[in-house]
C-alpha cells in the first residue's frame, strides 16, 4: 500500500473548495469518500470531508500530508447529493456536510440484520399503491384527523425507511409505535443507529442522516413550512428527500390534507374515497360578516354564544403578517385589489396600493364608492381582555414567546402558537383570518390552510362532535370553501389558475436576493457574458433593498445565481416562504 492523493473539501463555508493532500500509506484503508480528517491550512488543522480519492497530484506542488483521520462521515452518493443540494438552493456545500455528519466522532458502526419486518403485516390496498407509482413519487391527500401510520408500517416493512414529519412530538410517537412492532427505529441524532440500518424518524434534519439500504420513504404533512430552512441556503427536506430516493430508485409518497402547489404539478395527486376525507375534517360553521350589524364589532351573537357556552374554546388571532387591512365605514366590504384581489395599505401619496401586483388606486371602495375607510387592526392582548369581557372568566393568552399553558383552562386566545401548544380543544375560533387570508404575498393561502389543518386536529373529525368556527367577511374565498366542504381541491384549481396567469411558482422559479451587497451580486449576474440564458432570466427591484430573481425553470434559475459574485454579505432564499 502506497501513498494517495485526496481532494479534501474544509470546512470552512468561506473557502468552497477542494484542497489536495497526501493521505498516508496506513491511513488509505480506513479513508472513503466522506471520511472526516484534519488537515493543516494556513497555520492550523481545520475539519474537512474527502470529496476524491486517487486525484492526479499538481505538477511542482509538494503536498502536505493529512494531519489524521477523524472518523465516519457522509457516505459517496450523500457527498454528490450536498453538490446537487448546493447548486438547487444557491448555498455551500460545506452547509450540507455538516447536516449529513455526526456530532460526535464516529469509528465505527454495528450493521443490523437485513431483511423485511415480519412483524408488520402488508397495508391496505390503497395503501400498498401509493408505494406502487411507475413514477416512483406519489402524492396523496390524506385528511387531517386520519392516522397516517399505515403508510409509515408500509415503507418499513419493505426495509429501511425515512419518515419525515413536521414535529418532533410527532417524531416519537411514530417511533414509540414502531419500536413497540420491534421496529429498530432512531432519530436523526443516532447518526450510528442510522448508518447500521435503522430506520429514521425526524424532522427536517432526518432527510440527511446516513440510510445505507435506503428502501422507501414517507413525508408526512408535506405541505408544513417546518421543512424549509428559514436560513439560506433556504432548502427543502421534502425536496432532498425525493431526490435521494430518485437516485436510490425506491419509492417516496408525500402525505398531506392539502398538496403544495409545487407537489401537485410534479405528481398526479392520489384522492382518497369522498366519504372517508369528508370524515376526516370537522365541522365547519362560516358566520359571515357582510350580514352583520357593523355596530357588533367582532363579537356577534353566534360568536358570544360559543364563547360562553361552556365549551373549550381556542380563539386564533394571528398577528405575525404585516399586511394592513382596510375597510368601508359605509357598506363595511374589505377594501381590495381591483386587479389580484389582494388587500391593499395607504400610502402617504393618499392612494391606494397593492404590495402583490403594484397596482395603485385612489382611496375608495369599489362596492359603494364611498372614500371613508377604517384600519381594522386589533391585537390579541386586546382581543384576550374582550374574551375575558364578556364571559367573566379567565383567558390564557398564548403566543411564540407565552409560558404553556397548564392544561386546565376552558378559553384561549392567541395566534397560531395557540395551535401548536394546546391539546383538543372542543371549538377553533378564526376571528380575523380575512387579513391572512388577502394578505398581499405569495403562499398567503396556503399558510392559512396549514392553520386550519392544525385545527381540525385540536377538534377532531367530522364524528367528533368539534368544530370549526370561521368568521369572515370573503365566504366565497376557494381557501374558506375548501375547509367548508372537506375539499382542498377547490382550493388547488383556483390557486394554481391564478399563478400560472401571473407566472409565479410552481409555473416559474424565484429567489430573493438580499443584503449589503446584493447590488453587486445582481449586477455581476446579469452582466456576465456567460448569461446566455439572460432572455428566461428577469430581476425585479430591489423593494426594501430585495432583489427578486425570476426564471423560467430551476436549472436556469441555479445558472444565474451561479454566475453571482459575493464581494460582501448577500442572502439568496431560493423558493422563499413569502415574498
Amino acid at each position: 500500500m502506497q501513498d494517495a492523493v485526496v481532494r479534501v473539501l474544509v470546512d470552512l463555508p468561506a473557502v468552497d473548495r477542494p484542497f489536495d493532500y497526501l493521505l498516508p500509506a496506513a491511513s488509505v484503508p480506513a479513508v472513503r469518500v466522506g471520511t472526516i480528517v484534519r488537515v493543516p491550512l494556513q497555520g492550523r488543522r481545520v475539519r474537512g470531508w474527502v470529496t476524491e480519492i486517487g486525484a492526479p497530484p499538481p505538477p511542482g506542488v509538494v503536498l502536505r500530508p493529512v494531519a489524521s483521520v477523524t472518523g465516519l462521515g457522509p457516505s459517496a452518493d450523500v457527498v454528490e447529493l450536498a453538490d446537487w443540494a448546493a447548486s438547487r438552493w444557491a448555498g455551500r456545500r460545506v452547509t450540507f456536510l455538516r447536516a449529513a455528519s455526526p456530532d460526535r466522532v464516529v469509528r465505527s458502526v454495528t450493521p443490523l440484520a437485513r431483511g423485511r419486518s415480519q412483524a408488520i403485516d402488508g397495508a391496505a390496498p390503497d395503501v400498498m399503491a401509493a408505494f406502487a407509482s411507475r413514477e416512483g413519487c406519489s402524492a396523496v391527500r390524506w385528511p387531517p384527523t386520519v392516522d397516517p401510520f399505515p403508510f409509515v408500517a408500509e415503507a418499513v416493512r419493505r426495509g429501511q425507511a425515512l419518515v419525515l414529519v413536521p414535529s418532533e412530538a410527532w417524531a416519537i410517537s411514530i417511533r414509540t409505535r414502531l419500536r413497540g412492532m420491534g421496529v429498530a427505529t432512531v432519530g436523526p441524532d443516532d447518526w450510528a443507529g442510522a448508518a447500521g440500518g435503522a430506520t429514521v424518524v425526524g424532522g427536517r434534519a432526518a432527510a440527511w442522516s446516513p440510510l445505507p439500504h435506503l428502501s422507501a420513504v414517507v413525508v408526512v404533512d408535506e405541505h408544513d413550512e417546518r421543512f424549509q430552512d428559514e436560513r439560506a441556503p433556504t432548502w427543502h427536506a421534502r425536496d432532498v428527500a425525493v431526490e435521494r430516493a430518485r437516485r436510490v430508485g425506491v419509492p417516496v409518497v408525500l402525505l398531506s390534507p392539502f398538496l403544495r402547489t409545487e407537489t401537485q404539478t410534479a405528481v398526479a395527486p392520489t384522492v382518497v374515497d369522498r366519504a372517508v376525507e369528508r370524515s376526516g375534517w370537522p365541522v365547519v360553521e362560516v358566520v359571515d360578516r357582510r350580514d352583520l350589524d357593523p355596530r357588533v364589532g367582532l363579537y356577534p351573537p353566534r360568536i358570544v354564544d360559543l364563547l360562553r357556552s361552556g365549551a373549550r374554546v381556542g380563539v386564533v388571532y394571528n398577528r405575525t403578517g404585516r399586511a394592513r387591512l382596510l375597510s368601508c365605514t359605509r357598506c363595511a366590504a374589505l377594501v381590495r385589489c381591483d386587479r389580484c384581489g389582494a388587500t391593499v395599505r395607504s400610502g402617504g401619496d393618499g392612494a391606494l396600493h397593492c404590495a402583490r401586483c403594484s397596482a395603485s388606486r385612489p382611496a375608495s371602495c369599489l362596492g359603494c364608492g364611498a372614500s371613508r375607510l377604517a384600519v381594522r387592526r386589533p391585537g390579541v392582548a386586546h382581543i384576550r381582555d374582550d374574551v375575558a369581557a364578556l364571559t367573566g372568566e379567565a383567558v390564557v393568552e398564548l403566543t411564540a414567546s407565552s409560558n404553556p399553558p397548564r392544561g386546565d383552562e376552558r378559553l384561549f386566545v392567541g395566534t397560531e402558537a395557540l395551535l401548536h401548544r394546546v391539546g383538543s380543544l372542543d371549538a377553533v375560533l378564526f376571528l380575523g383570518i380575512d387579513e391572512d387570508l388577502l394578505a398581499p404575498v405569495v403562499g398567503a393561502s396556503e399558510a392559512v390552510l396549514s392553520l386550519f389543518v392544525l385545527a381540525a386536529r385540536r377538534v377532531g373529525g367530522r364524528s367528533g362532535g368539534g368544530r370549526i368556527v370561521v368568521q369572515t367577511a370573503v365566504p366565497d374565498h376557494e381557501v374558506v370553501q375548501s375547509v367548508l366542504h372537506a375539499d382542498p381541491g377547490r382550493w388547488a384549481e383556483v390557486e394554481l389558475a391564478r399563478r400560472a396567469a401571473l407566472g409565479l411558482p410552481p409555473f416559474r422559479s424565484v429567489a430573493r436576493v438580499s443584503g449589503p451587497a446584493a447590488a453587486g451580486f445582481i449586477a455581476s449576474m446579469v452582466d456576465d457574458d456567460r448569461a446566455t440564458d439572460a432572455a428566461a432570466v428577469e430581476v425585479l427591484g430591489p423593494t426594501n433593498g430585495a432583489y427578486l430573481v425570476r426564471a423560467g425553470d430551476r436549472s436556469a434559475l441555479a445558472a444565474a445565481l451561479a454566475r453571482g459574485v459575493r464581494t460582501g454579505r448577500v442572502r439568496v432564499e431560493v423558493d422563499p416562504l413569502r415574498f
